[in-house]
């Protein structure tokens, strides 16, 4: 489980990151629904100053995010979940409110509308 999340994670970081064509991402941008900005956004806001890290955490020597910070993103990839269609029955159901496993789920969800939104912008 650790593995699919950090592996999730770095896949988010990266897609965010990448900004080859200032034009292209441009029109992503503009593309995305609110659930996906507020998603971007709240793992954006893991590198503000009172969300990085703390020497604790940095201690632990570890690649999966503090509960802490997790916590930060279980909202907004809960909405980008619900946003689908799934119920909040469903959602508890498959994820058992673990919120490793609802980030993976919502990561997973943000980079396939990415990857449609990219599909219809080179059509």
């Amino acid at each position: 489980m650790k593995q699919a999340f950090l592996s999730a994670v770095i896949a988010l970081l990266t897609l965010i990151s990448c900004n080859n064509e200032s034009a292209a991402t441009a029109s992503v941008e503009s593309m995305k629904t609110p659930q996906m900005e507020k998603f971007d956004k709240a793992f954006k806001s893991l590198g503000d100053p009172e969300n990085r890290p703390t020497e604790e955490e940095k201690k632990r020597n570890t690649s999966e995010l503090s509960d802490r910070r997790k916590a930060l993103l279980v909202p907004a990839s809960k909405e980008l979940i619900l946003s689908t269609g799934v119920t909040e029955a469903e959602l508890t159901r498959k994820t058992g409110n673990d919120m490793s496993q609802i980030i993976v789920w919502a990561t997973e969800i943000y980079i396939q509308k990415s990857d449609e939104i990219r599909k219809n912008i080179k059509l």
